[in-house]
C-alpha cells in the first residue's frame, strides 16, 4: 500500500507530471506515492519522470483506461 496516492484522471500532460513533482516531496525517503492517471500519454512521461529525477518507478499497470503507477522516493 502507497503512503500516497494522487489523483490526476481526467488531467492531460504535462498536469499529471507537474502535480507528482509537488506532492512527491512531502513523501518520505523510500516511501511510494501511487499516481492514478487516464492520460496514455503518461506511461511515456512517468518512466522519463523517474530517469530524470532519480526516483524509482516500482511498477505500472492499466485498467479499464485508468494507468497506475507506483513510485519510490528515491531522489
Amino acid at each position: 500500500m502507497a503512503d500516497m496516492t494522487l489523483d490526476t484522471k481526467g488531467l492531460n500532460c504535462p498536469l499529471p507530471i507537474l502535480k507528482t513533482k509537488k506532492i512527491i516531496k512531502d513523501v518520505p525517503r523510500g516511501g511510494t506515492l501511487e499516481v492514478l492517471a487516464t492520460d496514455p500519454g503518461s506511461v511515456a512521461d512517468f518512466q522519463a519522470f523517474c530517469k530524470t529525477t532519480g526516483n524509482t518507478l516500482l511498477e505500472h499497470e492499466e485498467s479499464g483506461g485508468v494507468y497506475r503507477f507506483l513510485i519510490q522516493h528515491s531522489a
